[in-house]
C-alpha cells in the first residue's frame, strides 16, 4: 500500500469518527462507519488491504531490482 493510500485512508477515518462523534451520523449507521473508520485505520497501519490482492490493486511503486 502506498504512502498515499495510507494517508488518504487515515484522513477518511477521522472523519467519520468526526461524524459520529459530532452526531451528524447515529444509530446502525453510525456504527457501521465507525467499524468501516477502524479498518481504514488498521490498514493503513499494517500496510496490507486484504482485497487488493483479490481485485489486483498496487498502490505502492514497484521496487526497482538492481544487479
Amino acid at each position: 500500500m502506498g504512502s498515499a493510500d495510507r494517508i488518504i485512508r487515515v484522513i477518511i477515518a477521522a472523519i467519520l469518527v468526526a461524524l459520529y462523534f459530532m452526531e451528524v451520523v447515529t444509530g446502525t449507521l453510525g456504527i457501521v462507519l465507525l467499524v468501516v473508520a477502524g479498518i481504514f485505520l488498521i490498514t493503513s497501519i499494517t500496510g496490507f488491504c486484504g482485497l487488493y490482492p483479490l481485485f489486483g490493486i498496487r498502490t505502492c511503486p514497484k521496487e526497482s531490482k538492481k544487479e
